[in-house]
């Protein structure tokens, strides 16, 4: 049995873009800014939209191999935050993977 081909097209970079945009629109932090929390988190989400912007550059070079790994890279991070209870994902489980 040949082996399904697989490509990354604009088309699937543009809704992974689209999703993580949406994730993180959608968790809210559960901890003040001044906390040890909300410092950490601070930084996580710093992390995701760095990997995002990283993933809109690749997009703009013409390298959708590499934006499709920064903009997982950046949808992971948001949900790890949701996943460790540093943000609420508001009980969608197919966007987060829920506590």
């Amino acid at each position: 049995m040949p082996e399904p081909h697989i490509e990354v097209t604009s088309e699937l970079v543009e809704r992974y873009l689209a999703l993580t945009t949406a994730a993180r629109e959608k968790a809210t932090p559960l901890f003040t800014p001044e906390s040890d929390e909300g410092k950490n988190l601070a930084t996580m989400m710093e992390m995701a939209d760095s990997y995002t912007s990283d993933a809109k550059w690749f997009v703009d070079q013409g390298d959708l191999v590499r934006a499709f790994g920064a903009i997982n890279y950046a949808h992971a991070w948001v949900d790890c935050a949701v996943k460790i209870g540093l943000m609420d994902g508001h009980g969608d489980d197919e966007m987060f993977t829920l506590p």
